[in-house]
């Protein structure tokens, strides 16, 4: 959604006890007993901006998946990646939305699977992250990586694809830099909070992506996104798995499967409707998926490990960490070479 940056294994610890504990205390009071039959869905919601925002665009597809699933739903909202995690594994949600590297995480260490992904409205299969700076701004990305500590920059949450694993990936690791030590000063806050502070000349660049800015244009008519201009933009990463437990009753996998795979599809009034109910979040609907949608964020991740290690001077380490990524880069060639002999021809 960095492991420079990222929290390290203790403290992602110490935040998951923390998290637990107090979703643990917000929850119903109720004696242990045998599991009633399951008849809500908890559905978390990563708020990439305000969650009244999101809330209000969630709220008819939320609606349409009680309809269709016969379940109640209840949203569960954050703009904090790890509290999304940390409720999967606790078992206070059942399926949520994810960006890529929470998902990772949630599959990781959160008992979580990916079944499906979202695709986007405007037919481009996927989505970059970008560095923003104010529209009347002179700096360019060789302004920015000389690293002389005069500028305020923002970055996304730790776990954030775009807002962090994205730039660090493939900007600042291969120029060997570092942000901590490049800019004067480095603030971390979801996208829609860096986009108003850089359009505001608040900060002088900040990480965010093209989706964010197109809702921006959507939602606010382009009030923020007019003030800023794009420097720089990763390769096209992966669209956002909805990821479900594991342990989940198969006949709620089923209903959920049927409510994802089927939404907006058609061409019937409701269907319309549904497709506008899905356009204010820049999603054009879901498509079936498993974990190897996560193949191109796990080799993000090794790509930064091999930088990383490379930094070091440890030839060991080095020569470890090129090994591992060479595996994941063969499984995903693999997978996408499998994922091209099924589909249908065109």
């Amino acid at each position: 959604m960095i492991r420079r940056t990222a929290i390290s294994r203790l403290g992602v610890a110490g935040l998951g006890l923390l998290a637990a504990l107090t979703l643990a205390a917000c929850g119903d009071n109720k004696a242990a007993g045998p599991a009633a039959p399951k008849d809500t869905i908890v559905f978390s919601i990563l708020s990439t901006e305000s969650a009244q925002n999101m809330e209000s665009y969630w709220k008819p597809i939320l609606a349409d998946m009680e309809t269709s699933t016969g379940m109640k739903v209840k949203p569960f909202f954050s703009s904090n990646y790890s509290s999304l995690i940390v409720a999967m594994g606790a078992k206070q949600t059942d399926v949520g939305w994810f960006s890529n590297a929470s998902g990772l995480e949630a599959v990781r260490r959160s008992g979580g699977e990916v079944f499906a992904r979202t695709f986007d409205p405007s037919g481009v299969d996927g989505y970059k992250s970008v560095i923003i700076v104010p529209a009347d701004s002179k700096l360019t990305v060789e302004g920015l990586l000389k690293c002389d500590k005069s500028l305020n920059f923002g970055i996304g949450d730790k776990k954030s694809t775009s807002g962090t694993l994205a730039p660090m990936t493939y900007l600042f690791i291969p120029a060997d830099k570092k942000p901590e030590t490049c800019f004067k000063t480095v603030l971390s806050a979801s996208h829609d909070a860096n986009l108003f502070a850089v359009a505001n000349h608040k900060l002088d660049a900040a990480t965010n992506n093209t989706t964010a800015l197109r809702l921006n244009e959507y939602a606010k008519g382009g009030a923020q996104a007019r003030k800023v201009k794009v420097i720089w933009e990763s390769p096209t990463l992966p669209e956002d798995p909805i990821v479900w437990r594991k342990d989940l009753d198969p006949v709620v996998k089923e209903k959920l499967r049927q409510f994802f795979l089927t939404y907006g599809q058609g061409d019937t009034p409701v269907a319309a409707q549904q497709r506008k109910n899905l356009a204010r979040l820049s999603m054009g609907g879901f498509k079936p998926a498993d974990d190897t949608h996560l193949l191109v964020v796990r080799e993000m991740e090794a790509l930064e490990n091999v930088g990383l290690a490379r930094e070091s001077g440890d030839k060991a380490k080095l020569a470890a960490a090129e090994k591992s990524l060479a595996g994941i880069k063969a499984e995903r060639l693999a997978a996408e070479g499998k994922a091209g002999l099924a589909a249908p021809a065109n």
